[in-house]
């Protein structure tokens, strides 16, 4: 059993999908998650186990609107999805009708389809990614279409575009996914062939009738690129690691906290909408600057708890050698507190 097996414990490994694979590019600088997720280990268990359990996944009412919009625009061979994508003529395979395909078989026919230049619209591809050395099959509920030589991606979303405007934050979620599958797509039939353009289907204003837009995601597939790469990595991180951490769930929750000790973690606000371990980690990052956001700790780099903040600025504590910049800047920022309190 390799180092990785043993830190996961007897249990099977948690499989990637495109929105864990996403939500990779949230915090590449967090080494407890790249060790987690290289090592398969379930975190919405662990974070259960050890008494922090998170709030993730859509609400089912999301869910019922979104499959309600995506049914509508499939149906009747996906007239309607079509119309929007100004596809007319083009043909519609679903490759997900048999239920009784394997996922390799999947993959082989979705591999011929594509290779071809014969396709349409192509529901529900399966598609793989390797990931820190697993295969991981990717079932979206996508589509592709041929256009000029090139598939595109196309992604059906439930949140609204209203007046033109969508929530930023959905929209830069909905592209790195989108950017999981384009590069899954590029390493199955190379980057020529797939285009850096995806096709977002959301509906429109406060109805469901549905409105196309098309987003470029080239930074999101280079930030991709990036993560993965040292995902690949992660194993000198692990080989690194005191030879009795584990993440066994079936040890007590004292013993995995203290192995969580062992790997750094990163934490910043924004893990609490991408990471199953973020409410443990928020604890833990309690009185760091840290937790105040990673704007607050780049510009005060140096200084690592909000206690030596408050020292430094009320100028009650010395700054050391690498703290006389942010020191400097918490004073000015005290003067003109008081200043303007007063």
């Amino acid at each position: 059993m390799s180092r990785i097996d043993r830190l996961r414990g007897p249990g099977p490994g948690k499989r990637h999908n495109a929105r864990t694979i996403a939500a990779l590019t949230g915090n590449p600088g967090c080494n407890r998650r790249a060790v987690l997720d290289a090592a398969g280990v379930d975190k919405v268990q662990l974070a259960s186990r050890i008494g922090y359990p998170g709030d993730f996944g859509q609400s089912r009412f999301a869910l019922a609107r979104g499959n309600a919009f995506e049914a509508m625009l499939k149906a009747d061979g996906g007239s309607l999805l079509r119309s929007v994508l100004s596809a007319a003529e083009a043909g519609y395979d679903d490759l997900g009708e048999d239920a009784d395909d394997t996922l390799t078989a999947r993959h082989a026919r979705t591999r011929e389809l594509l290779a071809s230049g014969d396709a349409g619209l192509v529901d529900h591809p399966l598609l793989t990614l390797e990931v820190a050395g697993q295969t991981v099959y990717l079932e979206p509920d996508l589509l592709a279409f041929q256009r000029s030589g090139r598939v595109r991606v196309v992604e059906i979303k439930s949140f609204a575009i209203i007046d033109g405007q969508a929530d930023s934050a959905k929209v830069s979620a909905a592209a790195v996914q989108a950017a999981v599958y384009v590069l899954a797509l590029r390493r199955l039939l190379g980057d020529e062939r797939v285009s850096h353009e995806v096709t977002l289907i959301c509906p429109e204003n406060f109805s469901l009738n549905p409105v196309a837009v098309v987003i470029d995601v080239r930074k999101q597939l280079s930030t991709l690129r990036r993560q993965l790469s040292r995902l690949e990595s992660v194993s000198a991180l692990i080989d690194a690691l005191p030879a009795g951490v584990s993440f066994d769930l079936t040890l007590p929750p004292s013993a995995l906290i203290e192995s969580l000790g062992e790997v750094e973690a990163r934490y910043a606000p924004e893990c609490l909408s991408a990471c199953e371990l973020s409410v443990y980690c928020r604890s833990e990052a309690a009185g760091t600057t840290g937790a105040l956001g990673r704007s607050v700790r780049e510009a005060l780099g140096g200084v690592a708890t909000i206690d030596e903040v408050l020292g430094l600025a009320a100028g009650t504590r010395e700054p050391a050698e690498d703290q006389t910049e942010a020191a400097a800047l918490l004073r000015a920022a005290a003067r003109l507190r008081d200043e303007a309190l007063s």
